[in-house]
């Protein structure tokens, strides 16, 4: 007892057994690395399996914010679109100085023989039968059928549809008939005519009802055959017929001017004087 006691005291004053602690520690060191190792092991295993928890949860709440994220954008997208034709109709509807509405598609007729759109304004606003419609680039055709809300419109790519027109370059008169597929003919013209592709068709407003001076139309193809009398001539429309989501509705200067307030819907009535 008094010697383990003297050499605590000796140990404690002169660090004698250092080293002899020192090895007895590394020695000792497999056996507590060994015993730990389990508590260990488990720690490491219960933080991975939180962390990948942690992980998927987080994942999961990313990958469903990137999904509303993703979608309000598409929306964003779809409304700066939408803004752009707006404002591109807005600006036609300056430039033509006449009254106009605008209206929204609700339907598109898909028989490949037939072009016809359902429009959302009908008698309500004033709408009526053979009223011009357009877009920001051309003439799209005009209504054919009126409800008290919606209105029916024959594009003027629809073969029951023509047009007279004049062009542009030199004043020649002409009718565009619709032949489908996005595409006018100018029938019955002879073969020395004035006309080349690439020559603007605009309304003549000789037929008092679409006003005068709308795009119609570019000449794609002239066609001269030897011995024919008329030439083959098509042209493409300038309005974007199958990409319109919005049309004007015009009302041109002579029916706001000179029609009076009981005139029934239909072509322009005569002046009240010109009766007799």
């Amino acid at each position: 007892m008094l010697v383990s006691l003297a050499l605590m005291t000796v140990d404690h004053r002169q660090h004698h057994l250092e080293s002899v602690r020192a090895g007895l520690s590394v020695l000792i060191y497999p056996l507590q690395y060994g015993l730990n190792l389990p508590l260990a092991a488990g720690d490491w295993i219960n933080q991975s399996f939180a962390t990948r928890e942690t992980l998927r949860e987080e994942n999961g709440t990313l990958r469903a914010r990137q999904l509303l994220i993703e979608a309000r954008l598409q929306k964003m997208l779809a409304l700066e679109t939408e803004n752009v034709r707006l404002r591109e109709l807005l600006d036609s509807s300056f430039k033509v100085g006449e009254r106009v509405l605008i209206a929204e598609l609700m339907a598109v007729d898909l028989d490949p023989f037939s072009s016809q759109i359902l429009i959302n304004r009908g008698s309500r606003h004033e709408v009526y039968v053979g009223q011009p419609l357009v877009d920001a680039h051309g003439m799209l055709g005009q209504v054919v059928h009126v409800s008290p809300y919606t209105s029916t419109a024959l594009l003027i790519t629809d073969p029951d549809h023509a047009l007279p027109v004049w062009v542009n370059r030199n004043g020649l008169r002409a009718i565009v008939v619709g032949a489908g597929a996005n595409r006018l003919e100018l029938p019955h013209l002879p073969t020395n005519v004035d006309i080349r592709p690439g020559d603007l068709l605009v309304t003549s407003g000789l037929d008092g009802r679409f006003p005068s001076g709308y795009p119609v139309a570019v000449v794609e193809h002239v066609d001269i055959q030897p011995g024919q009398t008329f030439a083959s001539i098509t042209a493409r429309p300038t309005a974007q017929l199958e990409r319109n989501r919005e049309v004007l509705l015009v009302w041109p200067a002579q029916r706001e001017d000179e029609v009076p307030a009981d005139c029934p819907e239909g072509p322009p009535c005569p002046p009240a004087d010109a009766e007799g």
